[in-house]
């Protein structure tokens, strides 16, 4: 069995890359947080993400319960695995799975930062610790069998560049994740005012929007007045570049895209 580890700090977005990675590489089988996922579906072991306090769920995500990691062991003894992923926070919670499952060693260490953007992960950050949302890459009739009176959020199909399903994830809300922090609308809005105030070529902005359901994302309608000759994209460019630093200042954000609609202009001939 060939062994792939896929590695980085809670919250970067390890488990809605493990999909994409699995294709990749054709890897047939997932451990992520204490279970062993099986082309798609939850073959054996019990998640961590459903345990109420955080000691409990590193406990369950290492399999250090006899029972969750004998019941793994089977199902890897069992099962035609030629490659298998393991997603954990570092490479000593790696070596603390293989251990505890009697895997092979690892032939493959892929650290998230090498095959994730920073501003995508930063974001998967902003989404964790804002939302609270954990991903577990199997579907969702699979966890609400298990689990349910568990609430479910969403889940997401990723398709093949055949269209053909290799594979779902579910967006769970765990017991000790610590709750949700609320970033209002109107306060996002006054950033948004303050910064275009600084340039006197702003004349006026009219609607802001953001999107926070996948990456943060911002657009903004303003009016501009500017002198014969001066270049547009280098102006929005420059209110782009301040507006990202505000929003990373103010709530560690990196927008994943800023952009403008220009509803009107005026161009300063004296």
């Amino acid at each position: 069995m060939e062994i792939y580890a896929l590695f980085g700090s809670s919250g970067t977005g390890k488990s809605s890359s493990a999909l994409e990675l699995a294709h990749r590489y054709k890897i047939d089988a997932i451990i992520d947080d204490g279970i062993l996922i099986y082309q798609g579906r939850k073959a054996a072991g019990a998640s961590a993400k459903y345990e109420k306090t955080k000691i409990q769920a590193v406990k369950r995500a290492i399999f250090f319960y006899h029972d969750q990691a004998e019941d793994v062991r089977q199902a890897l003894r069992t099962l035609p695995i030629e490659r298998l992923l393991i997603l954990a926070t570092s490479q000593r919670m790696i070596s603390r799975i293989v251990d505890a499952l009697g895997l092979p060693p690892v032939s493959h260490n892929i650290s998230i930062e090498s095959i994730k953007p920073e501003d995508e992960i930063k974001a998967a950050r902003f989404v964790r610790e804002t939302q609270g949302k954990h991903v577990i890459p199997i579907p969702r009739v699979e966890v609400e069998k298990d689990f349910l009176q568990r609430l479910i959020h969403s889940a997401q199909q990723i398709l093949s560049p055949r269209k053909e399903i290799i594979g779902e994830s579910t967006v769970v809300y765990p017991p000790f994740s610590g709750g949700r922090i609320q970033i209002y609308e109107q306060v996002l809005k006054k950033i948004v005012q303050h910064v275009c105030c600084r340039f006197p070529q702003v004349a006026q902005v009219h609607k802001t929007k953001y999107l926070f359901a996948d990456l943060p994302r911002l657009h903004v309608s303003i009016s501009l007045r500017l002198p014969f000759g001066a270049s547009i994209p280098t102006c929005t460019m420059t209110i782009q570049q301040a507006l990202y630093e505000e929003l990373d200042y103010c709530f560690s954000i990196l927008p994943s895209s800023i952009d403008f609609t220009i509803v009107s202009l005026e161009v300063q001939t004296e």
